[in-house]
C-alpha cells in the first residue's frame, strides 16, 4: 500500500486526506502532512480524530520536508500549496525520490516550470496535475463527441466562463489576490478551461494575445461607483455588516478554526475585503489563442458576474458543437457558498440548471446530446472520478483524461504567455517563453 503526504494543509487539502481516510483507505496511507502553520495542521489533526477516529497524524513543518518523507516511508507527496510554491515541493519531492500528485495550477511562471521539469528528467520520478475538469461526465462527453468527427475537424472555439459575486469575489479575499502568488486567473482559474480545450482539440498553443483589467474590484473601481463605507477586512468591522461582499471568519466554524485563529502563525487574513487596496490581478480577462493544429480560440473569463457556468462553441468543418452550462443562475446574499467543492471544500454542490450540448450540422437538423449529470462532489463530479483514478486506478482510458507535467505546462503556458502580452501589448509566442 502506498504511503502519502500532504503538503499545505488549506481547504482543498481535505479533497486527498478525506479520500485517503475514507472512501480510498484499501488503497493508500496518509503518512504525514506539512505545512508553515501549525495551528492549521492541529486543526487537521482534530477534523481526522472527530471524523474518522484515528489518531495524529504526524505534522512536520516545511523545513523538516526531507525528515517527513524519510521518517514516515512517503511514497507520493500531493502538493497543495499556494501556487508559487508548488514548484518548491515539487522538486524537493522528486530529489527525495518521491512521485507527485499536485493541484493545479503546475506554478506560476516559466522559470519555475524550467526547475521542475529539469528534476523530473534528474530524478526520472512521475508528476500528475490534477485536471478534474477533465473527468466531469459532460466535459468527457464533449471530448468523445469531438474524437467521433461529430462537426468534423473544429477550426475555431469561442469559450465564455464567467464566475459569480461568490466563487469569483473569493479570489479577491484571498492569497490569490496578489499576482505573484497566483499569476492572476488567467494562471491560476484559466488553466482548467486551458487544459480542457488542449485536451478537447488534441493541440496545444501556439501563440497568445489578449486584453484584460481589474475593472470591478478594487477600491478604485468601488469609489468610482459611489461607494465610501470601506473596511479592510470583514471580520468584526462594522462596516462590513450587511455587505454581501464581506466574509465574516466567525460565521462558520470551520472557517473560523481554519484560518481566523490560525492568523497568529502566518498572518494570513482569509477575509480581506475585495474593495481594498493592493489587488494585483484582473477580474475581467479576452484572450485569442492559435494552436499548432491551425485552430484558434476566444476566450474570455469575467470574476463578477451575477451567475456562475460558462458558454462553448466549437465550429468544425462538419457543424458546430455548442456546448452550455449553469452551474448557478442566481447569488442571493449569502457566503454560505465559500465552502462548497467548488470553493475549497468538501461538500456537495449540486447543477441548478440543465447541461446543453447541441450539435448542429451542416445541413441538417439540430441533435441535443443527452450528457450524464453529477451532483457527486465538486467540478461536476470530476474531482470523484479524479480520485479514483489517482488511487484505485482505472481501465484502459480512450479519453486520456490522466494529466502529466506536459500538459499541466501546457495549460499555464497560455496563461503565463496572455499575462505577458497584457503587460506589453503585443502577441507572445509560446516557444519564446518556453519549448517543451
Amino acid at each position: 500500500m502506498k504511503s502519502y503526504a500532504i503538503v499545505g494543509i488549506g481547504s482543498r487539502s481535505y479533497l486527498y486526506s478525506d479520500a485517503l481516510l475514507g472512501t480510498f483507505r484499501d488503497c493508500g496511507r496518509l503518512a504525514a502532512i506539512c505545512d508553515l502553520n501549525q495551528v492549521r495542521m492541529e486543526y487537521a489533526n482534530r477534523r481526522f480524530r472527530e471524523t474518522y477516529g484515528i489518531d495524529a497524524v504526524p505534522a512536520y513543518k516545511p523545513a523538516r520536508f526531507e525528515e517527513m518523507i524519510a521518517e514516515c516511508n512517503v511514497d507520493t507527496v500531493i502538493v497543495t500549496t499556494i501556487d508559487r510554491t508548488h514548484h518548491q515541493f515539487i522538486v524537493r519531492a522528486l530529489e527525495a525520490g518521491c512521485d507527485v500528485i499536485t493541484e493545479k495550477p503546475l506554478t506560476v511562471d516559466e522559470v519555475k516550470c524550467r526547475a521542475i521539469f529539469s528534476a523530473l528528467e534528474r530524478t526520472g520520478k512521475s508528476l500528475r496535475v490534477t485536471f478534474n475538469y477533465r473527468y466531469a461526465p459532460r466535459n468527457s462527453k464533449v471530448k468523445q463527441l469531438l474524437l467521433e468527427g461529430s462537426v468534423g475537424e473544429v477550426k475555431s472555439v469561442h469559450f465564455e466562463w464567467f464566475l459569480d459575486t461568490i466563487h469569483g469575489a473569493d479570489y479577491f479575499r484571498r492569497w490569490h489576490r496578489d499576482k505573484r502568488n497566483s499569476g492572476g486567473l488567467l494562471v491560476h482559474k484559466a488553466s482548467h478551461h486551458f487544459d480542457l480545450v488542449n485536451w478537447w482539440l488534441d493541440s496545444a498553443p501556439e501563440q497568445v494575445f489578449a486584453y484584460g483589467d481589474l475593472v470591478f474590484y478594487g477600491r478604485v473601481n468601488a469609489e468610482a461607483r459611489g461607494l465610501t463605507a470601506f473596511y479592510d477586512r470583514g471580520t468584526g468591522h462594522p462596516n462590513a455588516l450587511g455587505d454581501p461582499f464581506a466574509l465574516d471568519l466567525k460565521a462558520d466554524p470551520e472557517l473560523e478554526e481554519m484560518y481566523l485563529q490560525a492568523e497568529s502563525e502566518d498572518g494570513y487574513r482569509r477575509d480581506e475585503s475585495v474593495f481594498g487596496h493592493y489587488i494585483s490581478i484582473e477580474d475581467d480577462m479576452a484572450v485569442l489563442v492559435k494552436y499548432d493544429n491551425g485552430a484558434s480560440m476566444s476566450y474570455h473569463l469575467t470574476a463578477y458576474s451575477p451567475c456562475e457556468g460558462f458558454r462553448i462553441a466549437f465550429n468544425g468543418t462538419k457543424g458546430r458543437l455548442e456546448y452550455e452550462v449553469a452551474e448557478k443562475s442566481y447569488v442571493s446574499g449569502s457566503l454560505k457558498d465559500i465552502n462548497q467543492p467548488e470553493h475549497g471544500s468538501s461538500g456537495e454542490k449540486t447543477i441548478e440548471e440543465p447541461v446543453k450540448i447541441v450539435i448542429r450540422p451542416h445541413w441538417g437538423q439540430p441533435e441535443s446530446i443527452h450528457v450524464e449529470q453529477s451532483s457527486e462532489g465538486g467540478h461536476g463530479g470530476g474531482d470523484r472520478r479524479l480520485l479514483e483514478d489517482l488511487f484505485r486506478g482505472s481501465e484502459p482510458d480512450p479519453l486520456y483524461r490522466s494529466a502529466d507535467h506536459h500538459a499541466g505546462a501546457l495549460a499555464i503556458l497560455t496563461g503565463i504567455a496572455a499575462n505577458r502580452s497584457l503587460a506589453s501589448g503585443v502577441p507572445v509566442r509560446i516557444d519564446d517563453l518556453f519549448e517543451l
